[in-house]
């Protein structure tokens, strides 16, 4: 019995799959530019060109969402030579962008949420190791996660680190030089900050 179930089942599929099996529903737009077909076993939407696919509407409707809310930026603090150290935290601004849609602001080192979501940040920075180097990324003024390089000899060094973040409208991250420490740049870009969008909540 159940090998007769199985062997019908498969019929319909291949059924199905060639063609021959009839569309169980149909909607149509009143122009009749637009058709969608679902096969009746398989659940699959036929386009206009013919051709099958899977329908999954949460997935349809999150995509869409996604492509409404792209939001993305990498920045370098370019040749800029050294910087610091100074006796106070100073915001670090990144000022050559390699990309942004618009939600970092090159002039103040900011990214400004625009959309309510999680997000994910890195970071790197490069100093001579003669000298500490203390960066931290930032949210709303309180510090999320810090590298600490020590001083160790005459030598380059970089330093990374990265973090996700669930961030509302409005909130501001940006990254944060310590106090008495240094960092250094130059056309090489080895000191830079990235974030962006991995999905709205």
């Amino acid at each position: 019995m159940k090998n007769s179930v199985f062997i019908v089942a498969l019929f319909m599929a291949c059924l199905c799959n060639a063609g021959v099996l009839e569309l169980g529903q149909q909607t149509e737009e009143t122009n009749n530019t637009t058709r969608t077909e679902t096969c009746c076993c398989c659940g699959k939407a036929a386009g206009n060109d013919g051709s099958d696919k899977p329908v999954d509407p949460l997935q349809s409707q999150l995509q869409g969402k996604i492509r409404g809310n792209r939001v993305a930026f990498g920045a370098a603090l370019s040749d800029v030579g050294n910087l610091g150290p100074f006796n106070t935290h100073t915001t670090l601004v990144y000022r050559y962008v390699f990309a942004n849609t618009g939600a970092y602001n090159p002039t103040t080192g900011i990214f400004t949420t625009p959309v309510r979501g999680i997000y994910y940040f890195s970071f790197s920075g490069h100093n001579a190791s003669s000298r500490p180097m203390g960066l931290q990324l930032m949210k709303n003024g309180r510090h999320m996660v810090t590298v600490y390089n020590h001083p160790a000899g005459n030598r380059f060094e970089t330093a990374t680190n990265g973090m996700v973040l669930q961030l509302e409208v409005g909130e501001q991250v940006y990254m944060s030089l310590m106090a008495n420490t240094w960092i250094l740049d130059n056309m090489n870009h080895h000191s830079t900050f990235t974030g962006f969008l991995l999905f709205p909540v």
